[in-house]
């Protein structure tokens, strides 16, 4: 027996052996740095697709994508507060300006009409106070302004002489700004007959020289309340703008 024991404890060691390494223990933290190489090797076919079970990589994904859209927008609203204050300027510039050149074309077509409608009157009754030629152009100018819904700042009929032949009216009621309206009509501008400049919002006689024209000059002065100012104070800027829209024009006298 004792010749026999010896080949029989050998052998079972051998499959003993055998048996240790078919059991070779492998840690935790091997399987997992596996199982990441395969969800990286194979994303299609990795845990998150199937109805259950979450990869071990998607809350690291998830933390990076949140902080993306964190920075994504933090930006956004970064360039927004700087490009706002520029948007508001250059939309309410847009519009002033554009409001405020149509209604300086709208009133030098007016002057235009006042002046030839007075002009065209008859010159008998200058040295009255109120003569019919002032009146018809006060009268054309402050019912084309109600007309087209134009405040005339509560504008009065009844002028202030002012010699030899010049009538002032002017009021800033209604809610007109402190400048208000001033028409000024004078039937006797007279002006050179060459060289001539472009007349003064007063409606100033020129210098006639040798030769010099009879006219009649109405000028319009409109209060306009500008909203740009307020807007260029957003960028700390102050704009120094008119307070009234001027025009002027002349036409010759016919009678």
């Amino acid at each position: 027996m004792r010749a026999d024991s010896g080949p029989t404890i050998r052998h079972n060691r051998r499959h003993e052996r055998l048996r240790c390494v078919c059991f070779l223990p492998i840690s935790l933290s091997v399987l997992a740095a596996l199982y990441v190489a395969e969800q990286a090797t194979h994303p299609d076919q990795r845990v998150s697709a199937r109805a259950y079970g979450e990869p071990v990589t998607h809350p690291l994904h998830f933390r990076a994508r949140l902080s993306d859209v964190f920075s994504d927008q933090g930006a956004q609203l970064v360039e927004f507060a700087v490009s706002l204050p520029l948007l508001v300027v250059f939309v309410v510039g847009i519009f002033d300006f554009s409001s405020a050149f149509t209604l300086r074309l709208r009133l030098t077509n007016l002057a235009r009409d006042a002046a030839r409608a007075a002009a065209g009157d008859p010159a008998s009754d200058l040295q009255n106070t109120t003569p019919v030629s002032v009146s018809d152009a006060f009268y054309l100018i402050d019912n084309y302004l109600q007309a087209n819904n134009i405040n005339d700042c509560g504008i009065s009929s009844t002028p202030t002489p002012q010699p030899p032949l010049t009538w002032t009216f002017s009021a800033n009621g209604n809610g007109c700004p402190a400048a208000g309206l001033t028409i000024t009509v004078n039937r006797g501008y007279y002006f050179p007959r060459t060289g001539a400049v472009v007349p003064s919002v007063g409606c100033q006689p020129q210098n006639p020289g040798t030769t010099a024209v009879i006219g009649t000059c109405v000028s319009i002065q409109y209060p306009y309340p500008w909203r740009f100012g307020k807007a260029a104070g957003l960028l700390g800027r102050n704009a120094s703008l008119p307070t009234q829209i001027s025009t002027v024009a002349v036409a010759l006298n016919e009678n």
